[in-house]
């Protein structure tokens, strides 16, 4: 995790930004707690601690949880019973989950913490602002969330390292929480009547990356761009198609705006030049994959627009059950179901799997010569001892193809659990872990197409690529060299990737374009 100095993010003021998340998430940026928030915060907890000494039962505060929602708890067994629930739903198994995400989802539950909604103490708020600004990452595992009451699993072992229990990592080394607390000089909690609760019940870790993967396709989505204009370029294709006016006919927003880079990147390219004469070129029309560029690129931006409102939502949201009303009443409520979460995340797997889908194809084409107008069978240097970019095509290949499984959507299933209490649950855990994946499989992919992109540029010697497909060729070549024999192809790959993560291949091409 790349650590930069970043301004603090301030919690309670308002609702969190979605690049507030991302800083913290990713780079650590450090935190503060608004003064008056943590009054609000003091005020609802004084709601709690008078109904906690109702005789009447009130769910979360004086009964079981679940199917127990029924069962009273005298107060001498309360502190028990939340210790019980963090230890007894602490129950993820499989791989450690990735601090990015974690971070995400502590940052995310200590949010909701400070909307005074909840009914927490301050010190607990406190505390898991503390440990983010300590480093402390508790362990979580992959499995264990159905994406409704919450993701239980993993805020549940969050919420045990606050108390001292279970495992962490600080700066990647392994520690148990009791020590990690000990050696930042943080109490740990001891916590009182409906603060297990609310530390669990909230859709944080599908919401945290959710945002994380909105973040990472502003990204991929320029460079999706970016990779077609060098595909249409190699590939001898036109860029009539991408016309503004053509696009006015068809006014979605997203088709708009990926026709508008397209025509940038291919603005004032001598080879898009060299075949603009009908005489010269008798093509009447590209295939799909070149010429429907913008309407697969825009509609996943289209796609990604949507996620970012339902996200935006779901920032502002105060996801707990039950809930301090505005007018101080305690309710019991729905609002931690996943759904609207899930769905978008099931969404964006779609349209990362086609993006992929489209850019393998036009990588395809660019290795084919009955297709590619010209260009040597796989770009070989030696055409029959050389296999040049075949089997990178293979691996952008098999990565497309998993990311169709992976388009599968999991907020469709539900399997009931609690006895029957919670019987119908989103998988929005699952459906952020998938979409996951799906972005490091469609950056790659990416990647494949710019570093075949860039050969076929080259091979088009002595025509020259315009100033921002030839920017992102230059740049390609600083980490991969050009044609010639085969060579290890894997480094390269992992190189290119390494700039599409990092914005640059973006960056080069629209330098390029205002040179």
């Amino acid at each position: 995790m790349t650590t930069v100095t970043l301004a603090p993010v301030v919690v309670g003021a308002a609702p969190l930004r979605p690049e507030d998340v991302v800083a913290v998430a990713r780079h650590c940026a450090p935190i503060e707690l608004d003064a008056s928030a943590m009054v609000r915060v003091a005020a609802s907890r004084a709601l709690i601690e008078g109904l906690a000494d109702d005789p009447e039962p009130h769910y979360g505060v004086s009964t079981g949880f679940g199917a127990l929602a029924t069962t009273f708890i005298a107060p001498e067994r309360r502190r028990q019973l939340q210790l019980s629930l963090i230890r007894s739903h602490a129950a993820g198994t499989g791989a450690e989950v990735e601090t990015e995400v974690v971070r995400a989802l502590q940052l995310l539950r200590l949010q909701t913490l400070v909307t005074a909604r909840t009914g927490v103490r301050p010190v607990v708020a406190e505390t898991y602002a503390a440990m983010l600004n300590a480093g402390i990452t508790p362990i979580v595992r992959e499995y264990g969330s159905l994406g409704c009451s919450g993701d239980l699993a993993p805020l549940s072992h969050v919420a045990l390292a606050a108390i001292g229990e279970g495992d962490v990592r600080v700066d990647g080394e392994f520690l148990t929480a009791g020590d990690a607390l000990a050696a930042a000089s943080i109490t740990p909690l001891e916590l009182q009547e409906k603060e297990g609760l609310a530390l669990i019940n909230g859709t944080d870790g599908m919401l945290g990356m959710l945002l994380l993967a909105l973040h990472d396709l502003e990204v991929l989505l320029d460079t999706a761009d970016v990779a077609a204009a060098m595909s249409i370029e190699s590939q001898l294709g036109t860029d009539a198609v991408f016309a503004a006016d053509l696009m006015a006919l068809r006014p979605q927003t997203g088709q708009t705006a990926s026709a508008a880079n397209l025509r940038a990147y291919l603005g004032d390219s001598p080879i898009v030049a060299s075949h603009k004469d009908p005489a010269v070129c008798t093509r009447v029309q590209d295939a799909y994959s070149l010429r429907c560029s913008p309407q697969v690129h825009g509609a996943a931006r289209d796609t990604a627009d949507h996620a970012r409102m339902v996200a935006s939502r779901e920032l502002a949201s105060a996801v707990d059950n039950p809930v301090i009303t505005v007018d101080g009443r305690v309710e019991s409520n729905g609002n931690f179901h996943g759904a609207p979460v899930a769905y978008v995340l099931d969404f964006l797997a779609i349209a990362v799997a086609d993006l992929a889908s489209i850019s393998e194809r036009r990588t395809d084409r660019a290795l084919d010569p009955a297709r590619s107008h010209g260009l040597p069978p796989f770009l070989a240097d030696e055409v029959g001892v050389d296999s040049g970019l075949m089997i990178a095509q293979y691996a952008s290949a098999g990565i497309v193809s998993e990311l169709k499984r992976l388009a599968v959507p999991a907020s469709v299933d539900s399997i009931p659990s609690s006895a029957m209490q919670e019987d119908h649950v989103s998988m929005g855990w699952a459906a952020a872990r998938k979409l996951r994946r799906g972005i490091d499989g469609l950056t790659r992919v990416l990647a494949i197409e710019v570093l075949t992109g860039a050969r076929a540029l080259d091979l088009r010697a002595p025509l020259q690529p315009g100033p921002a497909t030839g920017a992102v060729r230059d740049l390609v070549r600083t980490v991969a060299d050009g044609p010639g024999p085969d060579r290890y192809l894997s480094p390269d790959i992992e190189a290119v990737t390494a700039l599409v993560i990092s914005g640059e291949i973006a960056r080069a091409a629209h330098e390029g374009v205002n040179r």
